[in-house]
């Protein structure tokens, strides 16, 4: 058995999702820290037990070990202690997937600073937004000339960032390299003598809404834990064996998939650091990666669908898996078709490890996310926070949110002692310690590994979203009469046309169908009569160009949607773009499409 994680699950193997549902506990330690109990445990047990396994577009191939991870995060430790960066300061990474993430993350968690990881994208409103609401003290990016340069234009109005730090050849003035200072730093590293807690801040999540300025979601040193859940029973992670998620650094994805879990369960993380995603791009390192277990937002599958496959291997995946957004029964039947591989979807936010799942023991229904992980406690709440039936549309929410007694007795997921559950007092002096939204969550959480301590700074949408013993999601989906539940969409996303509520993902589903149809997002239309009308904005596949001007090919389209899903569904307005509006996690931002639409 698995020496680090038999340590924090006292049962690790389960004979059915009904026996894992009601059995799985996990143990969590009052001074739990990933980096030291993890990462450098076994680099204790096994100093070349290989932990990261890394390419690029150029074909380039590195290893590391947990040996290697605990000298470069020593190392990295100790050169952010030399410059005044300790416990509770803030850090930002933008590192795309080189290495220095895994090993700053991991430094940054020894010495109790709070990591802000951030994508390459963001812009110089982003930056000072950012690094003034969060206080940071330190910036971390990669030597890319765009990102350079933006963050030159923010930093006179970012008061808060004291150093400024780059990876990579391109080193502005006044900017540390900090490859070359890890290389010189000395090996040996002292812990601070205060260490860290439990319920100290680890780690914040911008999480973008569709309205306001980006949340900060903010997570303490038991989401690790929490994904476990995450890897060895959706992930289905192996010891030993590659485990690959494409995703950039700067999203919660990575912290799904590229470095808690996985190591917890001895796990190879596969990084594939990409300069622009391209579908040969991806399969290429597929094939140097040769991963048991992977996981990619819908969109690469949605792309994927589109090659020609034929050439390429993938008889070495094992386990495949999908979130960010639901995956559409078409695009799961071609990926098995001309792949082989059987995709298992899951849902989770950035505030929360998985939350629901087609587990390793259910059958998979194409389109659905499956069933609830064990511990939350995870429910349909209508408006006025009562439990749906089967077949009713409601908020997904985590009902087991609130106080450890109440916990006990809603739900017989057996977790943690009420004394463990005890909160601990964060006496460090950080941003964090005068936080208003963090003494709200304080008094009402229950210390479920893996779902986040509250929006910090923002004590009206904690309270918005938290309350009542109850965490929403503000996603909407419906259960059906075998327990699997169904993505409707964002509770802003969901068109309401005719009396009729329409779920966006329903229709995209019908029109990805269509052989025309490389990707598209459905969005409400404001409109005087029916209140909204469904809008379709297409990308097509190639070939089908051509067609894009022709009302009868829009008629053909709107058809076969009337055909495939209920008549009072179909887009009444259709719009051909090249490239639809997403993250860099690949997921489709409606609101975007929603916004353009407005100012039209």
């Amino acid at each position: 058995m698995n020496e680090i994680l038999s340590r924090y699950c006292p049962r690790v193997d389960f004979e059915s999702y009904e026996d894992f549902f009601e059995n799985y506990r996990c143990n969590v330690p009052e001074n739990f820290n990933s980096a030291f109990d993890v990462v450098d445990e076994w680099a204790r047990i096994a100093p070349d037990k290989p932990a990261l396994l890394w390419t690029d577009d150029s074909g380039e191939m590195k290893q590391y070990s947990f040996g290697d991870i605990k000298r470069l995060s020593d190392k990295a430790a100790n050169v952010l202690l030399s410059l005044g960066i300790t416990k509770g300061d803030v850090v930002m990474l933008i590192l795309k997937q080189r290495p220095e993430v895994w090993t700053m993350m991991t430094a940054l968690e020894k010495i109790g600073a709070v990591c802000i990881p951030g994508t390459y994208q963001l812009t110089q409103k982003d930056l000072v937004y950012r690094c003034n609401i969060a206080e940071v003290k330190m910036l971390i990016a990669v030597d890319d000339e765009v990102l350079l340069s933006t963050i030159s234009q923010s930093l006179p109005e970012s008061t808060t960032v004291q150093h400024k730090a780059i990876v990579g050849s391109t080193i502005p003035a006044g900017f540390i390299d900090l490859r070359k200072a890890i290389e010189e730093a000395p090996e040996n590293f002292v812990p601070p003598k205060d260490g860290t807690k439990l319920r100290e801040p680890m780690l914040v999540y911008f999480s973008s809404g569709t309205t306001g300025m980006p949340k900060m979601v903010l997570h303490d040193h038991s989401l690790p834990l929490g994904h476990i859940v995450t890897a060895k029973y959706w992930h289905c992670v192996e010891d030993g064996r590659v485990h690959f998620t494409q995703t950039d650094s700067g999203w919660a994805k990575f912290a799904w998939g590229k470095i808690y879990g996985q190591w917890i369960c001895g796990a190879v993380i596969g990084a594939y650091d990409t300069e622009k995603f391209t579908p040969e791009g991806l399969l290429g390192a597929l094939q140097r990666l040769r991963p048991f277990s992977f996981c990619a937002p819908a969109t690469i599958y949605r792309f994927l669908i589109k090659e020609d496959l034929a050439g390429y291997d993938f008889s070495f995946i094992k386990h495949a898996s999908v979130a960010g957004e639901p995956l559409s029964p078409e695009v799961y039947h071609q990926i098995a078709e001309k792949t082989g591989m059987e995709i298992r979807e899951g849902f989770g936010q950035s505030e929360t490890s998985v939350m629901a799942a087609c587990f390793t023991w259910l059958p998979v229904k194409p389109g659905s996310m499956g069933k609830p992980a064990p511990i939350f406690g995870l429910d349909l709440l209508d408006d006025k926070g009562a439990p749906c039936d089967d077949g009713m549309v409601g908020n997904i929410s985590i009902t087991a949110a609130g106080e450890p007694a109440e916990f006990l007795e809603k739900t017989s997921r057996k977790v943690l002692s009420k004394a463990e559950f005890a909160e601990n007092t964060i006496n460090s002096p950080s941003p964090f310690a005068s936080s208003a939204s963090l003494r709200l969550c304080e008094k009402s959480f229950n210390g479920i590994p893996g779902l986040f301590r509250c929006y910090w700074k923002d004590d009206g949408t904690t309270r918005a979203s938290w309350f009542g013993g109850a965490y929403r999601t503000g996603d909407m989906a419906w259960r059906d009469a075998d327990g699997y539940y169904w993505f409707v969409g964002r509770n802003d996303d969901v068109i309401k046309c005719s009396g009729y509520r329409i779920g966006p993902f329903e229709v995209e589903s019908a029109l990805m169908e269509h052989p025309a149809v490389l990707e598209c997002a459905v969005t409400a239309v404001p409109d005087p009569m029916r209140g909204q009308v469904v809008k379709a904005t297409i990308v097509l596949a190639r070939g089908y160009e051509s067609s894009e001007g022709s009302q009868a090919f829009i008629k053909e389209l709107q058809n076969h949607v009337k055909r495939v899903t209920a008549p009072y569904k179909y887009p009444r307005i259709v719009e051909f773009v090249d490239e639809l509006p997403k993250t860099t996690s690949g997921k489709i931002q409606r609101n975007v499409i929603r916004q353009r639409d407005a100012k039209e």
